[in-house]
């Protein structure tokens, strides 16, 4: 009885027999048949090639495809090196964006280019950077969509005196300080054909900016955003990001403009502004409305948001103030707990993070040349842009902190978090490398700035926080900050 089981029966063989059969026959007319149409067509002939296209098997059809090849490589061991060392600084009790960001550094001619150039040269070519600086423009301009989305304004309404003080303060001072070292870098890293004016305003913004992800991140960590000096420390964030990228868009425009059309280009930034306010934000409000209430956003609506903001970035482009500006104005006016911020967070950030981010270090990372600051005097010059960036935003940010009735301690650590630097201060220094504002030398000293002001936050913080002297919650002994 059990081998008669097991031997397939005859009716069940039959059909599979069948079909193989019949599979074998039809890949054998396929053969025939094209082998057919190949020997009509041998005797056929084409018009010649145009003058100036590209020939069958030619470099220009080879090389397209190993750059293909080189990218999708690329891209693997960028993902993989960001992610290896971002955890390992995650263990280390850093932020994991700054691992990325050395992991960028590693990938570039500071590092593997210095150690293996062969390795280095054939996974990370020359061809491989426009590519790499396309998918880390498109990276960073969703990741300030991201920013936008996250922007909570009730932290502005909570403490609207404390948030205004600490962040003007931490802006003003640091771009003063920044725009006076421009008096000692101008004759040393820079060139005749950029204006002094332009150069010591991006100094001056490349000392201001403060990195708000990462500060809600080491907060968040901490568990310190629920107190009081997590409050004021996010808020102050928050107006210091908006109020950097502000002035960061007049900067671009008058970088990008003659000065006859510099006027015109900041007229075409208020009118996008106003535009973004007063027309656009009450057609986003009525999508949030639909949605609310729904487990996800419906495809038409992600896509009436995508079709947005590729126009909204487009709109800045054109004006003349990056992309990156209309898609942050597009993410701030969305409200931050409405079930379209939620859902479009969910299912853009893994895709940011992951995959375009870490692209966007490694094409930073194979513009930083550290080698280029090389000598006693270039050194001691880097160390003045940190100890000066340091000084400007802790020196402003704790003085305004202890003006307005913060303890010592409390100011000291908002001094710390808003000298946190890291990505934001990236996009800033890459927009200036393109402008040809910032000289390779320059750009690689403010990059080692941004990792060591970035770096320090962490382990300072936590020393300021020993025994949770910081955990105070709002409206504790200390009172409530308005």
């Amino acid at each position: 009885m059990s081998g008669s089981r097991a031997r397939p029966s005859a009716a069940t063989a039959s059909p599979s027999l069948r079909s193989a059969l019949g599979y074998a026959l039809l890949v054998l007319f396929a053969v025939l048949g094209f082998l057919w149409i190949r020997t009509l067509g041998g005797g056929l002939a084409a018009p010649p090639p145009a003058p100036e296209a590209p020939l069958y098997g030619g470099a220009e059809a080879v090389r397209g495809v190993d750059t293909l090849l080189h990218v999708l490589l690329a891209l693997a061991l960028v993902i993989v090196t960001a992610r290896g060392v971002g955890l390992l600084f995650g263990r280390l009790g850093q932020p994991p964006v700054i691992g990325e960001v050395i992991a960028g550094l590693m990938l570039g001619p500071s590092l593997l280019g210095r150690v293996a150039p062969e390795l280095s040269g054939y996974v990370l070519p020359a061809s491989v950077a426009p590519f790499l600086s396309v998918i880390a423009q498109v990276g960073v301009i969703l990741y300030m969509f991201l920013v936008g989305l996250e922007l909570d304004t009730a932290f502005l309404r909570r403490s609207p005196h404390a948030a205004l003080s600490i962040s003007h303060a931490s802006i003003i001072l640091p771009f003063l300080l920044g725009s006076a070292l421009a008096l000692l870098l101008y004759p040393r890293f820079s060139s005749s054909d950029v204006p002094f004016t332009v150069f010591a305003l991006f100094m001056g913004i490349s000392m201001s900016v403060t990195a708000f992800p990462v500060l809600a991140r080491i907060l968040t960590d901490r568990r310190l955003q629920r107190t009081r000096l997590g409050q004021v420390a996010i808020a102050c964030a928050a107006v210091d990001d908006m109020s950097a990228w502000c002035l960061l868009a007049l900067v671009v425009s008058v970088a990008r403009s003659r000065a006859s059309d510099a006027v015109h280009t900041v007229g075409l930034s208020l009118l996008f502004v106003s535009s973004v306010v007063i027309v656009l934000r009450p057609l986003v409000g009525m999508v949030v409305r639909r949605q609310e209430g729904r487990s996800e956003v419906s495809e038409g609506a992600l896509g009436a948001v995508c079709v947005i903001l590729l126009l909204c970035a487009f709109a800045t482009e054109w004006i003349g103030i990056h992309a990156l500006f209309g898609a942050f104005m597009l993410g701030a006016v969305i409200p931050s707990e409405s079930t379209l911020a939620r859902d479009l967070t969910r299912r853009l950030r893994d895709l940011v993070v992951v995959l375009l981010l870490p692209a966007f270090f490694a094409f930073t990372g194979l513009r930083t040349q550290i080698a280029l600051v090389s000598g006693l005097q270039a050194w001691l010059v880097c160390g003045l842009v940190v100890a000066v960036a340091s000084l400007g935003k802790f020196g402003g940010s704790a003085l305004a902190a202890r003006a307005i009735g913060l303890s010592w301690r409390d100011g000291a650590a908002i001094g710390i978090l808003m000298n946190t630097r890291g990505l934001m201060e990236l996009i800033v220094l890459n927009i200036g490398l393109d402008l040809r504002v910032l000289s390779p030398a320059l750009f690689a000293m403010l990059v080692l700035m941004a990792v060591v002001t970035t770096l320090a936050t962490t382990p300072i913080v936590d020393r300021l926080n020993r025994g949770g002297a910081l955990g105070e919650a709002p409206g504790g002994a200390a009172g409530a900050v308005g």
